[in-house]
């Protein structure tokens, strides 16, 4: 099965890895032309926003998957628009399934677990905003223009998210270096995470199933921690072997971030101000309800003790490195909350 993939941040050049390894035939595009160097992927420059670039990379494509992130959340109204149209366009062209990978922000505050049949009340602009790409794109599958669905993940955790990709990654940074944490929203609160891994394995069965088509679909993830229980857990998977030169690292010390001081912070900082808009989603329990994905397709999540493994060896060094963060191959994925 051909695919064209779109945006080489984590979660995209982990989907292309994914199905290049399957035997499938992958395209990688993102605007630096760079990728994974992984067998049976080819990585080719182009402006997401570009439709008739992107159809030339499309022919012949059975789905095209947007994993774009089009700049950071002051940016989003202006540059996700074209993004989103273009790759609807171009499914159409080719008659590829598109398959968008979004987030829970279209939801808007709730209580209890987030599950796919909730409407989508937003009341952010960057969750309305979502919300609405998506309704666009179900509008034009209901029309039989073309065939497209979404799939929603939580805050990414896992060892290629670069530090650019969530604040988890930043907190962990944080906690890997002995530094004290502050968390925006109350550390203590269960939250959802979504391993990259397990998206890349989601987007990758819902791009080939028509069971699929026309739906939504939440990334299963394993049980809910708290942001002091993950780092808790993801300090303790990095400690040094015992008997080698290396210090033991302490234990994660987290500390609230004053909503007052958050608040004040914004008035000046545009990506605070963007920030307090979804931290509803930090100030809560974060449920996420995947039980439709695993009953439709069978999909598990990887067991949360692997997952910290994996993470921490890949966390742990590039913290620890000169300026404290690792690298990335490209653009990076849609920024998450921790």
């Amino acid at each position: 099965m051909p695919v064209l993939v779109v945006g080489a941040g984590s979660v995209g050049s982990a989907l292309a890895t994914l199905l290049a390894g399957r035997g499938e035939t992958v395209t990688l595009v993102s605007r630096s032309g760079r990728g994974p160097s992984a067998p049976g992927v080819r990585c080719v420059p182009a402006d997401a926003a570009d439709a008739d670039a992107l159809a030339v990379h499309a022919r012949g494509a059975a789905a095209v998957v947007n994993c774009v992130n089009p700049g950071p959340y002051q940016q989003w109204e202006e540059r996700w628009p074209p993004v989103a149209a273009s790759l609807l366009a171009v499914a159409e062209r080719s008659g590829a399934v598109l398959v968008t990978l979004s987030n829970l922000y279209g939801y808007g505050p709730v209580d209890g677990p987030l599950h796919r049949d909730l409407p989508l009340a937003a009341t952010g602009h960057k969750g309305r905003l979502r919300a609405r790409l998506w309704q666009e794109a179900l509008a034009a599958h209901e029309a039989g223009r073309v065939r497209v669905t979404e799939v929603r993940a939580s805050d990414f955790i896992g060892p290629t998210v670069p530090r650019a990709g969530g604040l988890l990654r930043r907190y962990a940074d944080a906690a890997l270096r002995g530094r004290t944490v502050w968390s925006f929203g109350d550390p203590d609160a269960p939250h959802a995470f979504s391993y990259v891994p397990d998206v890349a394995r989601t987007l990758a069965v819902v791009a080939g199933d028509a069971r699929a088509w026309g739906r939504a679909w939440h990334v299963p993830g394993p049980p809910e921690r708290s942001v002091r229980q993950t780092l808790t857990d993801l300090v303790a998977a990095a400690q040094p072997a015992p008997g080698t030169a290396s210090s033991p690292r302490p234990a994660p010390r987290v500390r609230r971030v004053p909503r007052p001081l958050l608040t004040a912070g914004g008035a000046v900082v545009p990506v605070l101000r963007e920030l307090g808009e979804v931290l509803w989603q930090t100030e809560r329990p974060f449920l996420l309800d995947a039980t439709a994905t695993t009953a439709t397709f069978g999909l598990r999540p990887t067991a949360w003790e692997e997952v910290v493994a994996a993470t921490a060896r890949g966390w742990a060094g590039a913290a620890t490195a000169p300026g404290g963060q690792g690298g990335s191959t490209g653009e990076a994925d849609d920024p998450r909350l921790p």
